[in-house]
């Protein structure tokens, strides 16, 4: 071989090193998926997660540690946090308690999970919703730091001409509040996670990655048995086709939440899968 051609393979391979870097998708993490290991043994529980190669988490809650302690274990074992938790409520009365916790944990995202309701979601709960994320969203965005909301699937019950979710969505200002997508929340109300991210270009900038269990049956209520958390690509939410929409429309952080009692064998395998989707 000469020079010439071993310089030609050399670029190329730079080339491709460079486009893989370029192109491959940081996976992190929902802490909570690990909850009933931090019961027990926190650091080793850390310990763990550093372990699979997670550097990106999502969290918030310290498990019972004093959060400077669990800050500090974060960052013993290289675990960036991305996005926080906050309730409605603590939104509602108090934002910048909210705002605290980011700061402290360094994290760019508030997310909220869930919109107190009665039985059925209504259109009153969905204005109220947007009324609370709105102004939160204001005061967390004069902070430097971004809203979302998590739809649990009680928001696509039908309103109007669409949905609930899509009144949330019309209503919410973009600039202070947008959502993060669970891709089993979706599913299981009897949605689709790629029509959804394709209507809503650029208002998901978090996504959960959830599969469920092929036959599961699927209701509006947002309750689920979390045994019905698989491997990701073992279940029927379409995971592959997910993550190449949302590469294309630009989703910045991506965490796998897996409920189950298994979560710490899943997870990697998990991971696994994901490496497999170009």
């Amino acid at each position: 071989m000469n020079k010439k051609t071993t310089g030609r393979l050399l670029i190329a391979a730079i080339y491709c090193c460079f486009m893989k870097i370029s192109y491959s998708q940081v996976i992190g993490v929902q802490l909570y998926s690990f909850r009933n290991q931090f019961k027990t043994d926190i650091p080793g529980t850390l310990d763990k997660i550093n372990k699979m190669g997670i550097r990106e988490v999502e969290g918030g809650d310290s498990y019972g540690m004093p959060a400077d302690e669990f800050k500090s274990l974060l960052q013993k074992n290289q675990l960036k946090v991305v996005s926080v938790g906050a309730d409605f409520k603590q939104l509602e009365e108090n934002p910048q308690a909210a705002v605290a916790t980011a700061k402290l944990y360094g994290a760019k995202y508030v997310v909220c999970f869930w919109v107190p309701h009665g039985e059925d979601f209504t259109i009153d709960d969905a204005k109220k919703a947007v009324a609370v994320f709105n102004k939160a969203g204001k005061i967390l965005k004069a902070n430097g730091l971004s809203l979302c909301y998590h739809p649990h699937g009680y928001e696509f019950l039908p309103y109007s001409n669409g949905t609930l979710f899509d009144y949330i969505a019309a209503n919410l200002n973009p600039a202070c509040a947008n959502f993060e997508m669970d891709v089993f929340w979706v599913k299981h109300p009897g949605q689709d996670p790629v029509a959804l991210l394709k209507k809503y270009p650029g208002r998901f900038p978090l996504l959960h990655l959830k599969d469920r269990l092929p036959g599961t049956e699927g209701n509006q209520k947002g309750h689920a048995d979390v045994e019905t958390n698989v491997v990701l690509g073992t279940g029927d939410v379409g995971i592959a086709a997910i993550i190449k929409t949302a590469k294309k429309l630009g989703v910045k952080h991506y965490f796998i939440e897996d409920e189950s009692s298994r979560s710490m064998e899943q997870v990697p395998q998990s991971l696994a899968f994901l490496k497999t989707i170009q």
